[in-house]
């Protein structure tokens, strides 16, 4: 951003946070936490026409607060009813919590969820008309500061599932008690969406739920090089097409995923997974998001990388609880039993939880109050067994024989299903072919090994049976 923006974003941030100011019908001035997508929505128009109408933005990616946007009027668009001035509501009380107005919600219905009464919420949020909220708002809750858990927008419990090529194996699926599938899309250049149609439809037809990740398609993505628009448009799509779940983004903490030097967790709240979970709600509400599993690491250098752990904080400071109903969660480096906290090859001794299953649960669990459910979109132990060795960097799976990745897949399934918080497991992987002992052991996770066979199947069934 050049310096005269960010001289314009400061001046305009003390003026004008948690304001919109609309000064003309012509004229909207952009507040903290817009996107351009957000503000077509409002106005019932589109990207494109906001860019028509707006030369001057030639990055679409980067607005700013205080700029001043011109929306087009050929169809007299009227935004979502904003705050009258003098209405913006004092700094929450002690004891209070804040609640971001989402799509359909009602005073009434907040009230009710979070045991409270309208006149409350009003009155600690500086609301003179309890019949106007928009999305986005921020609201004072009064009571004991607790966050709601969301609503789980399909069936209660725990599920299991894995990462799969195609339905082929069936069989094992259903052997191991699996309902989900998970399929990961490479955006933008991957299939087309009637080759991810087909995949949804496939599973359906089966019986079978499907998750969709949708990520980058280059790894080392150069500096902003993530068309944030583009991605939130196509998030619109995809959940046109009827998936159970979509997890937003992939490993975003590392710069094999996303750009080195902008890895930002509020950036990644901000300019994808807020908007991303605006829209596909808008779209569908029983949608399971689920923010972009983190790579489970503690090397951080703030360039190429931050830890998941301060990755998570960020999370959270920027108010991702309020757009995700799960928390996308990778466990794929272990070597001991899921119960263990000590002992794994790779720890050199300060038993840092990225090794340990347990261990990670908390961490991840703890980073949201205890108040979101986890979703393990990545969990699997790696064996060399029927291997000819393993790559560089794996060496800390040698001595994993099958039995034990066996055993462990299921032990990890019965805590996580004991645990009343993960709502989602996903195996990594079912029947992945692909084994370079010189670089990604993918066949070294499956549990349908080379010979047809798979040890972890009926354990896995024994835990959901």
């Amino acid at each position: 951003m050049k310096k005269s923006r960010w001289l314009a974003y400061l001046f305009s941030l003390l003026l004008l946070v948690g304001v919109v100011t609309a000064v003309s019908a012509l004229t909207y001035t952009v507040t903290w936490g817009d996107t351009l997508t957000r503000i077509a929505t409002r106005f019932g128009t589109n990207l494109t026409t906001i860019l028509q109408a707006n030369p001057q933005i030639s990055n679409p990616n980067l607005i700013y607060v205080g700029q001043q946007l011109e929306i087009p009027t050929g169809d007299n668009p009227t935004p979502t009813p904003q705050p009258p001035p003098g209405s913006t509501p004092a700094p929450p009380p002690t004891g209070s919590q804040t609640y971001i107005v989402q799509p359909g919600d009602t005073l009434s219905a907040i009230a009710r969820r979070f045991n409270t009464t309208i006149t409350a919420i009003a009155q600690a949020s500086g609301i003179s008309n309890i019949n106007l909220i928009y999305v986005g708002q921020r609201l004072t809750i009064p009571g004991s500061g607790s966050v709601p858990t969301s609503p789980p927008p399909t069936s209660g419990g725990f599920a299991l599932g894995a990462q799969t090529l195609n339905l082929h194996n069936r069989d094992h699926l259903e052997e191991a008690g699996m309902t989900w599938v998970k399929y990961q899309y490479k955006w933008p250049s991957e299939d087309t969406l009637a080759n991810l149609k087909e995949i949804i439809d496939s599973a359906h037809n089966e019986g079978f739920k499907i998750l969709v990740t949708v990520t980058g398609d280059k790894p080392y993505p150069t500096t902003d090089s993530i068309n944030f628009m583009a991605y939130i448009e196509f998030m619109r799509e995809v959940a046109k097409l009827g998936p159970d779940g979509i997890e937003v983004w992939n490993e975003m903490n590392i710069d094999f995923e996303w750009p080195a030097g902008q890895i930002s967790p509020s950036s990644y709240v901000n300019n994808m997974l807020a908007p991303a979970y605006t829209t596909i709600k808008a779209v569908n509400s029983d949608i399971l998001v689920i923010s972009g599993a983190l790579a489970p690491t503690g090397f951080d250098n703030n360039t190429n990388a931050w830890s998941d752990a301060r990755y998570l904080s960020g999370m959270r400071n920027a108010g991702a609880a309020n757009y995700l109903d799960c928390v996308g969660v990778h466990y794929n480096a272990g070597a001991t039993s899921p119960s263990a906290t000590t002992g794994h090859p790779a720890d050199p001794g300060d038993r840092h939880y990225s090794w340990y299953y347990q261990p990670t649960l908390t961490l991840y669990r703890n980073a949201f109050s205890n108040t979101r459910n986890l979703c393990l979109t990545e969990f699997g132990y790696l064996t060399a067994d029927g291997f000819a060795g393993l790559p560089p960097g794996f060496s800390w799976a040698a001595n994993t024989s099958l039995d034990e990745q066996a055993l462990w897949l299921a032990e990890a399934a019965q805590i996580a299903k004991n645990s009343g918080y993960v709502r989602l497991a996903i195996v990594f992987n079912l029947d992945f072919t692909k084994y370079d002992p010189a670089g990604d052991p993918q066949a070294g996770y499956a549990i349908i090994r080379q010979n047809g066979t798979c040890p972890a199947c009926a354990r896995l069934g024994d835990v959901m049976n």
